[in-house]
């Protein structure tokens, strides 16, 4: 892995990742009682959604560098 995809890859996960855990911040102002209305269906699709985007984002890494091989036996 060469230095420069490394400080790549780490910049924009330190940049990409505060950018999801400030809106995740913004989304848990939602549960504020005094200025908004929900039911507990809707916070459980929102976080059901959210836990699966995450899991297939998070296969994606686990699929990297994968040397499995497509066989017939």
């Amino acid at each position: 892995m060469s230095k420069q995809k490394r400080e790549n890859f780490v910049r924009l996960a330190e940049t990409r990742t505060n950018k999801i855990l400030d809106m995740i911040r913004l989304l848990g102002n939602l549960s504020n009682t005094s200025n908004y209305s929900y039911t507990k269906e809707d916070v459980n699709k929102i976080f059901s959604t959210l836990e699966k985007e995450l899991e297939n984002t998070k296969k994606k890494f686990d699929t990297i560098g994968s040397d499995d091989k497509f066989t017939l036996l």
